[in-house]
């Protein structure tokens, strides 16, 4: 391309589109590098502050003047095309954009397992859910307006608003009167491995850091404990157990 393109004006049709779709992969990981950098500087309470102010003015930018070249209306705040759609359409749409969220974790984890190995691939995905788990908290308590301390009822309601919760089969058991037991009946990506015949994937190490941040993050009063997940023994009706109890 670099010997016959001079300007953006010489691309085609299809080389322009492709050039949209890349500027938006570009603003996307901005968007990230700013708040990582953020949290790296200032600490990850004054980047959550900042993702609060920024999140609501960036979308609302973004989404009027798309609105404007694509010729859709917004009606506070929100498309209207999704306002528009029925509700099982839209259910629809929230459960593949939850499978993409599932699939981008899974291609950035072969990534680094195909070129570094699975050691590394497991140490990023570990380092990774510990800064992502204590923010989809966040992004729940924002949405739900569940307040600073909501205690155990706070996270099982947190929980069943996870992405996971749009394509995982999961359930609550109390465990008395300060305590419950969450577990994951099905997980889409054991699930798979077991079609295969293949054996669990290891995941106790992330899960530990997983759920132990995001209750954190929900309560800091709620402590974890894991029950089972893989590589431990299992039943055949859950893949991984965690229990969840109050100081």
């Amino acid at each position: 391309m670099a010997d016959t393109v001079g300007t953006i004006d010489d691309l085609s049709q299809e080389q322009t589109a492709r050039l949209v779709m890349d500027v938006m992969h570009r603003t996307i990981i901005h968007y990230a590098l700013w708040f990582t950098e953020i949290r790296h500087q200032m600490g990850m309470e004054k980047a959550l502050d900042a993702l609060s102010v920024a999140s609501k003015k960036s979308v609302g930018i973004q989404l009027n003047r798309l609105s404007k070249i694509l010729g859709f209306e917004m009606h506070d705040g929100i498309p209207k095309p999704l306002l528009d759609m029925e509700k099982k359409d839209l259910l629809a749409l929230l459960d593949g954009a939850s499978i993409n969220w599932l699939a981008n974790d899974g291609v950035w984890f072969q990534s680094v397992e195909f070129t570094s190995g699975m050691n590394d691939a497991k140490r990023c995905n570990d380092s990774c859910w510990a800064h992502f788990a204590p923010f989809e908290a966040w992004a729940i308590k924002q949405f739900l307006e569940l307040g600073e301390h909501p205690g155990l009822e706070g996270l099982k309601k947190a929980l069943g608003f996870r992405v996971y919760a749009r394509i995982n089969v999961q359930s609550f058991t109390d465990d008395g009167p300060n305590a419950f037991i969450f577990t994951m009946n099905e997980c889409r990506v054991q699930v798979a491995r077991k079609k295969k015949k293949l054996a669990d994937y290891p995941c106790k190490s992330g899960g530990l850091v997983e759920y132990t941040y995001f209750a954190r993050a929900i309560d800091p009063h709620i402590q974890t404990e894991c029950i089972g997940c893989p590589p431990d023994e299992h039943p055949d009706d859950w893949y991984c157990a965690w229990r969840f109890s109050l100081k």
